[in-house]
């Protein structure tokens, strides 16, 4: 590892143990704070996460100022949940509901971003289990503290539970099969990231709405290089949250995500200047076993799913666009 990532680690790397509510508080000024969930059939988990922030970070400290919950398209009760315990709900395609819409959690959380009305901007993901008030305290205290850092991600042990085995650090796999080694490769400045895929993060609002969302499953890995690019790596930092429990997905889903990611980074390399060859498909072939014998020899179900995606723009942009021409 490189000696500008070694100092990285050592100047802009801390514990949510560090940040205290209390003195956040003191720190937020005149400050307001969104937290915002992007959620689609969390009807299992948004309610606790809801209560949770709004109990000890709305109510009790007044470190938060805005709960939002994205809907994504949910086929169950996550809208009615969310709002029940106290967020404020909009559904996805009714945010600029003028463009034409686009699927994925990058594309909830860029709907997020418009909706919402935070100086600072919280995101945490939806599916999480025993969430802490500190998931959001912890990574609000750097940017509060520092007003040269923009930019905060998460990190944490993440379980992988399963067969009555606990694998303490198991989870992740995408992260450590393919976010990890691309970032490695091409943006060697982004190695010292604990978990690059991390759905916690926390971002000044001017640097959110000035990049670029990948609006898939790609988002978190096009948010760290374009952060990068704009702000520069020494603008950037990393708070330990401890644990992460979350459902997992199968190994199908997985990798459907792992595509998503690495079209992510193949539009960012051609960006770059970085010759990459467009794929000639979104399809993405996988293989199941089926729940009937195959035809022909073949064992197993052909699956096909469109894994393609697209950069939502810099929101900066589209609101300026639509503000009306003076005189």
């Amino acid at each position: 590892m490189h000696s500008q990532v070694r100092g990285w680690l050592a100047h802009r790397t801390s514990r949510v143990d560090q940040w205290p509510v209390a003195r956040m508080v003191e720190q937020k000024g005149e400050q307001r704070v969104s937290v915002v969930l992007p959620a689609r059939d969390e009807a299992a988990t948004i309610g606790q996460i809801v209560t949770t922030v709004r109990e000890a970070l709305v109510e009790r400290a007044g470190l938060v100022d805005e709960i939002l919950v994205v809907d994504s398209r949910s086929g169950d009760d996550t809208a009615r949940i969310a709002e029940s315990a106290g967020a404020t709900v909009v559904h996805q395609d009714q945010v600029l509901a003028d463009m034409p819409p686009a699927h994925g959690k990058g594309e909830a959380l860029w709907k997020g971003l418009a909706a919402s009305t935070g100086d600072l901007v919280v995101a945490i993901d939806a599916d999480l289990h025993d969430v802490q008030p500190g998931f959001v305290s912890g990574l609000l205290g750097p940017l509060l503290d520092n007003p040269g850092i923009a930019f905060v991600k998460g990190f944490y042990h993440r379980p992988l539970i399963g067969d009555g085995v606990v694998d303490v650090d198991g989870g992740g796999r995408v992260s450590e099969l393919v976010a990890r080694p691309l970032l490695n490769l091409a943006w060697p400045q982004l190695a010292g990231f604990v978990q690059p895929l991390a759905g916690e993060f926390a971002a000044r609002r001017e640097l959110l709405e000035a990049i670029p969302f990948a609006t898939g499953y790609g988002v978190e890995l096009g948010m760290l290089v374009d952060v990068l690019d704009r702000v520069g790596l020494d603008a950037m930092a990393q708070v330990d949250l401890g644990v992460r429990v979350h459902r997992h997905h199968d190994l199908q889903a997985l990798g459907r995500m792992s595509a998503q990611i690495q079209l992510a980074a193949s539009a960012r390399l051609a960006r770059q200047g970085v010759l990459v060859r467009s794929p000639e498909t979104s399809t993405l072939v996988q293989f199941r076993r089926p729940s009937v014998p195959g035809v022909g020899g073949l064992d197993r179900e052909i699956v096909e799913t469109d894994i393609a995606v697209k950069d939502r723009p810099p929101l900066r942009e589209v609101l300026d666009r639509r503000r009306p021409v003076a005189g």
